[in-house]
């Protein structure tokens, strides 16, 4: 099988190629993106739910390369983060974190989340297309997860910048570099709390650091770039997805418009209908392992196709329809297991807040751009779009 993010007629539609690798075997040899090592892909529903809770299939990257030797210079703050980690020391490092995105947690931030989002909308002209990606897709998560950590606003756009590049595909000294611009200044920003603290969840970590838990400075660092990216990259690619299904369905869209208290049921089929999180992170076998009647060596990588399991029919009967009265709770847009994305709940609250006000205030929005027109994001991992045009 070749490598199909190569092409572009996939990255606008990749669906109709991961069912045809699902027909022909939903466990099947494939290129990994690893320094053009081979490995397994993974397009099943069952066999991705069974993948993503096996524990043979280890997340531990920085064990598997060692000793392999490799031309990659990422820095190791972001090479061996959280999701890098299998248990004891993913347990510990997740206990840490996992308390500032409970339900109740994010219920104290909603507030301030649709605050956020008014200001950014009331910036909108009326009278011409809006970039909703731009325009509210890209800054909202970004401002969320800034303030909870407490990242200074004047610094936030090269925080951003540096993000996107960690998720450019083909172009790895890009990444290799962004991901040492954010590495020394997530260190700056460490030692600068240290000098004046705060109550953000970093000043937290900084304070479990110096506490009992005794995090390394390798992994505060880590932990802190790892919340950063993860906690608006998804957000920022499930907005873009969700509108232009919506807007793809006028029917459903004007459902939610007249309904608005409907959203937060829709949300998981909106997660399953345009996963956000195309390619799960990377895992391998640290035994042989069969999956789906595949038989996978040991010392060999799994790549886990989220958006290709949540199109499965065996699972999701009509896979391609948007039905927004399917029970899609068991959607796998955000992982499963205990690499479940901790932020679930935040991006869930962010999505909800976003999708209200937008189909509430601006009732007649719609694509300003022919759907075969838009620009999506050439990345391997995620699926979201880097623009998305539309008229209010």
């Amino acid at each position: 099988m070749t490598d199909p993010t190569q092409d572009p007629r996939f990255l606008q539609n990749p669906y109709p190629t991961y069912a045809a690798t699902r027909s022909a075997c939903p466990v099947q040899p494939a290129p990994t993106g690893s320094g053009g090592r081979p490995g397994y892909l993974v397009t099943g529903y069952a066999e991705a739910r069974e993948a993503l809770g096996d524990p043979r299939l280890s997340k531990d990257t920085a064990a598997f390369f060692q000793g392999r030797g490799s031309s990659r210079h990422l820095h190791p703050a972001v090479a061996h983060h959280m999701l890098a980690t299998d248990p004891p020391q993913h347990t510990r490092l997740r206990k840490l974190v996992t308390k500032a995105f409970t339900t109740g947690a994010v219920t104290k931030l909603r507030p301030f989340i649709a605050r956020v989002t008014d200001e950014l909308l009331d910036r909108w002209p009326a009278d011409e297309p809006v970039d909703f990606v731009a325009g509210l897709a890209v800054p909202l998560p970004v401002i969320v997860i800034c303030e909870l950590l407490g990242v200074p606003q004047k610094d936030r756009s090269d925080v951003q910048r540096w993000s996107g590049e960690l998720f450019a595909a083909g172009k790895p000294d890009v990444i290799d570099a962004a991901s040492h611009s954010m590495a020394d200044y997530m260190t700056g920003l460490i030692a600068a709390k240290r000098l004046a603290p705060g109550t953000s969840l970093l000043d937290q970590l900084i304070s479990a650091r110096d506490g009992d838990d005794r995090l390394s400075e390798e992994e505060l660092a880590s932990l802190a770039i790892l919340l950063l990216v993860a906690g608006h990259e998804t957000t920022t690619n499930f907005l873009g997805n969700a509108l232009l299904a919506l807007l793809q369905h006028p029917a459903e869209r004007d459902r939610l418009r007249k309904n608005p208290d409907e959203i937060p049921a829709a949300l998981d089929e909106l997660l399953r209908f345009d996963s956000p999180v195309s390619t799960a992170t990377f895992r391998y076998a640290t035994r042989p392992v069969t999956l789906g009647g595949t038989d996978i060596p040991a010392d060999t990588p799994v790549l886990v196709a989220l958006g290709a399991a949540n199109r499965d029919p065996q699972r999701f009967p009509s896979p391609d329809r948007l039905d927004l009265d399917r029970d899609a709770t068991a959607q796998l847009g955000f992982g499963h297991g205990i690499h479940r994305c901790v932020g679930a709940p935040l991006a869930k609250a962010e999505a909800e807040i976003a999708l209200r006000a937008v189909l509430t205030r601006y009732p007649g929005i719609r694509l300003a751009v022919p759907p075969d027109r838009l620009n999506w994001r050439h990345t391997r991992l995620v699926r979201g779009l880097a623009s998305l045009p539309v008229t209010l």
